[in-house]
């Protein structure tokens, strides 16, 4: 693991399925829909950067969105330096899937970043 690396993104679209269509088109990205997950898993070429995304439609957030998911060893302690130093917390951590945890937060500008935090063995 490499703390603070960005691991993955998400985009929070109006429409999931015109997004998922123009960056297979636009880009000829690998975009298909995970229905276990109910979102679209998009696998652009990386060449050692972090390409992996998600894409779905919005249903709580009223503005569509870009997440970037920043890898950490200690979630609360980086919450509380987000807190610290200026940024807001939109999502206290919780686990949304076995393994993880998650928050969001928006820096002091305003941009929604995340934090996530993997259990030993779990897979980025």
């Amino acid at each position: 693991m490499i703390d603070n690396a960005v691991v993955f993104w998400e985009l929070a679209s109006n429409d999931g399925e015109r997004s998922a269509q123009f960056f297979r088109t636009v880009f000829g990205w690998d975009v298909a829909f995970d229905e276990g997950l109910g979102f679209w898993r998009v696998n652009p070429p990386t060449e050692g950067n972090p390409g992996k995304g998600y894409l779905f439609t919005l249903k709580r957030a009223k503005l569509p969105f870009v997440a970037v998911y920043i890898q950490v060893s200690d979630i609360r302690a980086m919450r509380d330096r987000v807190v610290e130093h200026g940024g807001h917390i939109v999502l206290e951590p919780e686990e949304p899937s076995p393994g993880a945890l998650v928050c969001l937060f928006n820096e002091p500008s305003g941009v929604t970043f995340a934090l996530v935090q993997y259990s030993k063995g779990q897979a980025q």
